[in-house]
C-alpha cells in the first residue's frame, strides 16, 4: 500500500536566521533549534494536536523552519542557487496558527514590538468559523492568527466579518 501526500513541513525564508529564530521564541514561545545555526533552524511549536475535549492526542504539532534564502538547504549545489533574496511584494505563502482565544492580541504585540507589520486584526470569517488577526515577519512571511469560533460564536461589535 503506498502512503498518501501528506505534508511535513513548511519553512520560512530569511535573511538573518539567527535573528528569526529569537522573533519566533520571542513572539510564540517556541523552541528553534539551530541545524545548523545560520543555514538552518527547525521550529518546534510543542504539544500534540488537541482532541475536542481539549486533551492532547498522541500526534505531535507540524515542525517549521527557517532557512538562509542565501543558501535555502537542501540542494545538491552546496554553495546554493538564485535566486539569494526575500521576497518583500506581492502574494506568497501564509502561515496560519491556532492560537488560544486570548492569545490573539499579545502575540500581535509582541510581533510589531519586534519589527513585524501589522495586517489586520479583529476579523471574522464565517466560512471556516474563525475569528483571525495578521502580520508580516521582518523577513517578508504572513503568519494568521487563527482562534476557533465554536458552536455559537458572537461576533464583537467593530469587528469585521465575512
Amino acid at each position: 500500500m503506498t502512503y498518501p501526500n501528506t505534508l511535513i513541513f513548511v519553512d520560512f525564508a530569511s535573511d538573518d536566521p539567527e535573528a528569526s529564530a529569537a522573533f519566533y521564541h520571542e513572539v510564540f514561545g517556541w523552541e528553534v533549534e539551530p541545524r545548523p545555526a545560520g543555514v538552518f533552524h527547525r521550529i518546534v511549536p510543542g504539544q500534540n494536536f488537541q482532541l475536542d475535549d481539549g486533551s492532547q492526542s498522541e500526534i505531535g504539532n507540524l515542525h517549521m523552519g527557517i532557512h538562509n534564502a542565501a543558501n535555502a538547504r537542501p540542494h545538491p549545489d552546496p554553495a546554493g542557487v538564485e535566486p539569494r533574496g526575500l521576497s518583500h511584494d506581492g502574494r506568497s505563502v501564509r502561515i496560519w496558527i491556532l492560537v488560544s482565544d486570548d492569545d490573539s492580541d499579545a502575540i500581535m504585540e509582541r510581533a510589531v514590538a519586534r519589527g513585524a507589520t501589522e495586517l489586520w486584526r479583529d476579523h471574522y470569517w464565517a466560512e471556516f468559523n474563525g475569528f483571525n488577526a495578521a502580520f508580516k515577519d521582518p523577513w517578508g512571511n504572513t503568519l494568521i492568527l487563527w482562534t476557533k469560533g465554536g458552536d455559537d460564536p458572537q461576533i464583537p461589535d467593530g469587528w469585521t466579518d465575512e
